[in-house]
């Protein structure tokens, strides 16, 4: 019903795009979001009706009279009935307060195995008018040690427009992030170029760059025989979910999310 309701309002369309080296499984099939990933968190953020606060980096979580009080590094403690955790679980783990000691060693050791892979994600912008002339939207490295995948983004999205300039999106390889991770990122941008350079020589100079560290970007072993999501503390609720607690694809996020909904419920 979730991807009915996303392709009715036209958040996801069907991939039309050419992709080169892509595996398709057979009976699935594969989505693209025409305005970004992010369309879709803001669609079901403004269906939600919520109040949504950005930027707000959260550090402490105690408990207070009946409460949980949440503290973030700027900004004054706030108090809450229920918390839901969604971020990558080693944030979870680095959490300070009262949760430290309210994570049992069972859960916790759960929690601890859960592993993510590193990547970087290269943009490059050009300005309205330019040509790309490669044969395809998107496309699958299989042979090169720092670049898995490159797109066209606005041709993969279909939404190539005289208006608006062509982007190209490049991820490096699984390895070359983790062994670049805490590299300068002024280093590790000029590696990804010269070998996107090889790959696509005919690539024109584009107006702006934009080098992305991804640090937790895909799970590859999420928290073992779990329904979805974690209850840490009951009353008041103190439950966390996501990803790392399925897997890294759209349905491993919606499987999260109503479970943790399911969850909930009782409590509101």
């Amino acid at each position: 019903r979730f991807y009915e309701e996303l392709l009715s309002q036209g958040i996801l369309k069907p991939l039309t795009a050419p992709v080169e080296g892509m595996v398709v499984r057979e009976g699935s099939c594969n989505y693209v979001a025409p305005q970004g990933i992010s369309s879709v968190v803001k669609y079901y953020l403004k269906q939600s009706g919520a109040d949504v606060s950005y930027e707000q980096h959260v550090t402490h979580i105690s408990l207070r009279d009946g409460k949980w009080e949440v503290s973030r590094k700027v900004g004054p403690p706030e108090q809450f009935d229920v918390v839901i955790l969604t971020m990558p679980v080693p944030q979870i783990l680095q959490l300070q307060g009262d949760i430290v000691n309210l994570i049992n060693e069972s859960q916790k050791q759960q929690l601890e195995c859960v592993s993510y892979s590193s990547r970087y994600a290269l943009g490059l912008f050009y300005e309205a008018g330019t040509g790309l002339a490669v044969p395809w939207a998107a496309q699958y490295i299989a042979d090169n040690p720092c670049i898995r995948f490159i797109s066209i983004d606005n041709k993969k999205r279909n939404i190539e427009s005289p208006e608006i300039g062509p982007s190209v999106v490049v991820h490096t390889t699984v390895t070359f992030g983790s062994e670049h991770l805490d590299s300068d990122p002024a280093v590790v941008q000029e590696l990804i170029l010269g070998h996107l350079q090889r790959i696509v020589p005919s690539l024109p100079k584009p107006s702006s760059i934009k080098c992305q560290k991804w640090r937790y970007s895909q799970v590859t072993r999420a928290v073992p025989n779990c329904p979805g999501h974690m209850i840490l503390h009951t009353q008041p609720l103190l439950i966390c979910g996501g990803d790392g607690f399925t897997r890294s694809n759209f349905d491993g996020c919606i499987e999260s999310a109503v479970s943790l909904a399911e969850a909930v419920k009782p409590h509101l």
